[in-house]
């Protein structure tokens, strides 16, 4: 597993673009304010690309990658086109599935049910709609936390409603595929329960 998943909160930018079809992110280190990973979604195909400007934008197939620094992949997050719920396979640095999310039905601020390769439930993803408010439960245990609020030191990269700050707890060792699958589902929220 990549060393870049050890740190426990991380700094999400959306690179922001009129006319944009892809989600693109910069992941960086709060102490230092240098980029650690980088979250790309390429070669988006024309139909989906046209799609992406329409209100089936929500619906529209995904393959998200995130690289560390030096370009090797941490993760990998894809879906095909979605008619109603979405499920989401994740693949770690060697393209393996190691997990998937799974969209609650009836839902209110959109929740998940993320599972390992196994289809054993490892959290839940639940959120608020109001806004960029999102847990990682595991029971009554928070596993992580995303929000848009940042008081640290890095707060002047954060001050559009396009970035947000991942903090995992301690409770999560830096060697578990939980960090992936945390990592993975705050990539694609934007594409499954905010469009």
């Amino acid at each position: 597993m990549n060393e870049a998943l050890g740190k426990n909160i991380h700094l999400v930018k959306e690179h922001v673009g009129m006319f944009k079809a892809s989600s693109n992110y910069d992941i960086y280190d709060p102490d230092t304010g240098a980029i650690t990973m980088e979250c790309r979604e390429e070669g988006l195909g024309i139909f989906t690309k046209i799609l992406r400007f329409t209100d089936l934008k929500r619906n529209t197939p995904f393959d998200i990658q995130v690289k560390a620094s030096d370009g090797t992949q941490v993760v990998r997050v894809q879906r095909g086109f979605s008619f109603f719920l979405s499920k989401v396979t994740v693949l770690n640095e060697r393209n393996e599935i190691i997990g998937s999310f799974k969209q609650k039905l009836f839902s209110i601020g959109g929740k998940f049910a993320i599972r390992d390769a196994t289809e054993k439930e490892v959290c839940q993803l639940k959120g608020k709609w109001t806004g960029w408010n999102y847990k990682f439960m595991a029971g009554d245990t928070q596993l992580a936390h995303i929000t848009k609020k940042w008081a640290g030191s890095g707060k002047e990269f954060f001050t559009s409603a396009d970035n947000y700050v991942l903090q995992i707890s301690e409770l999560v060792p830096p060697t578990s595929v939980a960090r992936q699958l945390i990592l993975a589902a705050v990539m694609c929220i934007d594409m499954v329960l905010k469009e």
